[in-house]
């Protein structure tokens, strides 16, 4: 078992791509916090090029994180590639992760190259990304689409170049788990220099094979896994982290590798990029949902309180469903809420942040008898999103609900520094909320989704709403929590209504799909 899997999380860049799940500098900040103390072995920042921000948040990661490779993606272009190599110059372990479509139809269709150029950009780019650092990764887009013996020579050429890692990616997500552990073992077979680069692979979950993909590569030789934190991604998704790294702990009698991840780690992690994000964990979820580990049938209770194995295959302690925490309440003193928060990967920039969120804490201790780590993530989510763009802000909501009676909401709104006041009826409170609201604002946007969640226990929980607006082909998650389910469901209306105010600036240079 001294075969070392190298754990890639995209998180910050592809599973960014989700629709409506785009994140601030400072939330990809502490995402990374928490993928370095997962012991991710490399954290993929972002996509420099993208954006302003994109090119910032990497920096920005690049320059907190020291534990773990940070890592950039760049097309196979030399202004790409520069971009990247100074958003990476603070990095203590920087990579530059490059890639250009090989599939006939890619190379056709998008980039209208013959293969002969492709090869060309491709070991251009490479040799301009070791300008910058020694630790290059190629990835010919689409792969799992690719002619075998083209892969083979792309692939020769790039290492001969100085790419150290090379990624097959399933981009969209065709493969089946046979075939695509057949086309690894025979490109490192095949490649005469194979033996001079990490072999990796990046799946797609459109057949939801992505980890069972993944985990066949690994069988045959790959060395790198590239997945997301509970396998968020665009479309249907990207392998998810936990399920890899647990397959894998597992299953030590089929896998000849271990990684190098502290799986008491993971629950936490899933748990902040949840809140963060607007994207729930189903309960059914592997590893992370909230019945990963429990037992309704009797014969199964009966089975785990006389043999925990007879029934489960790991701990939940383990992936850290039952690690000791401090919960807090109503007589915590600032000492416990600042370490415990730190511990969860935020610090506070001044003693008046510390202050404010100290405050918030309060209000809602004085709501509910117990916080929670659960509480304390989005209460700095919270925090986090009035702080962008508050174009509109909740003053004062009341609600009429009563048997018999059609529901109504009056809303009193700060729009651009000015109070108004609006009042709807509909077919619940949150619905006549909703429309009190849209009423004022006139948005014209469309509902695409109404999520509620519970981010506790208890009667006296908060609830997590999510929210998903379209308006004009764009697609933003607002997020709100509150004890009270249509105050929540108010605030994330009004946070997504912000976010569509907001310049959207950020582009994807063929999305960075990889």
């Amino acid at each position: 078992m001294n075969d070392k899997l190298i754990i890639f999380d995209t998180t910050l860049r592809d599973g960014e791509q989700s629709p409506g799940a785009s994140m601030t500098r400072e939330e990809k900040v502490r995402i990374a916090k928490a993928l370095e103390r997962l012991k991710v072995d490399v954290i993929e920042a972002g996509f420099p090029a993208a954006s302003p921000g994109d090119f910032e948040a990497v920096q920005a990661v690049a320059n907190i994180i020291k534990d773990s490779v940070v890592c950039g993606l760049a097309r196979a272009l030399d202004k790409d590639i520069d971009r990247a190599g100074e958003a990476l110059k603070g990095a203590n372990r920087p990579r530059i992760h490059t890639f250009i479509a090989t599939s006939p139809i890619h190379m056709q269709m998008k980039l209208q190259m013959q293969p002969e150029q492709v090869i060309e950009y491709a070991v251009k780019a490479v040799k301009r990304a070791r300008q910058y650092t020694d630790d290059v990764e190629f990835s010919p887009e689409d792969a799992g689409r690719s002619n075998e013996d083209f892969l083979c020579r792309i692939l020769e050429a790039v290492i001969n170049a100085g790419a150290t890692t090379l990624n097959i990616p399933d981009t969209v997500g065709y493969s089946v788990p046979q075939q695509f552990g057949a086309t690894i073992a025979n490109l490192i077979r095949r490649i005469p220099n194979s033996d001079k680069a990490i072999f990796s692979v990046h799946c797609h979950n459109d057949l939801g094979l992505a980890v069972a993909n993944s985990l066949s590569a690994v069988m045959n030789g790959a060395r790198q896994v590239e997945c997301t934190i509970n396998g968020l991604g665009e479309r249907a998704g990207n392998a998810s982290l936990e399920e890899v790294v647990m397959a894998v702990r597992t299953r030590k009698d089929v896998f000849t590798c271990q990684t190098g991840i502290d799986t008491r780690e993971i629950l936490t992690c899933s748990k902040l990029v949840s809140s963060i994000t607007g994207f729930p964990v189903q309960p059914n979820k592997a590893i992370v949902g909230a019945n990963a580990f429990a037992h309704e049938a009797g014969i199964h209770q009966d089975g785990v309180l006389k043999s925990r194995e007879t029934y489960e295959i790991m701990r939940a302690e383990d992936v850290g469903w039952t690690a000791n925490r401090m919960v807090l309440g109503k007589h915590s003193g600032r000492n416990a809420f600042k370490s415990r928060i730190s511990e969860l990967g935020f610090e506070f920039g001044s003693e008046e942040e510390l202050n404010e969120a100290f405050a918030r804490f309060k209000q809602l201790a004085d709501k509910k008898h117990e916080i929670f780590d659960e509480d304390l993530q989005t209460l700095i989510s919270e925090a986090g999103f009035e702080a962008e763009d508050e174009h509109v802000k909740l003053i004062a909501l009341k609600v009429c609900s009563e048997t018999g009676e059609i529901p109504n909401a009056t809303v009193t709104l700060r729009v651009d520094n000015k109070e108004v006041t609006g009042n709807a009826e509909g077919g619940g409170a949150v619905d006549a909320s909703l429309k009190a609201i849209e009423k004022l604002v006139q948005s014209e946007a469309t509902l695409e989704l109404y999520s509620v969640n519970s981010i506790s226990n208890g009667t006296d929980a908060q609830g997590e709403v999510t929210i998903r607006l379209e308006k004009a082909g764009r697609i933003v998650n607002g997020l709100g929590a509150d004890t009270d389910i249509v105050i929540a469901s108010a605030k994330a209306y009004i946070n997504a209504l912000n976010k569509l105010h907001s310049p959207d600036q950020r582009r994807h240079p063929q999305k960075g799909d990889v």
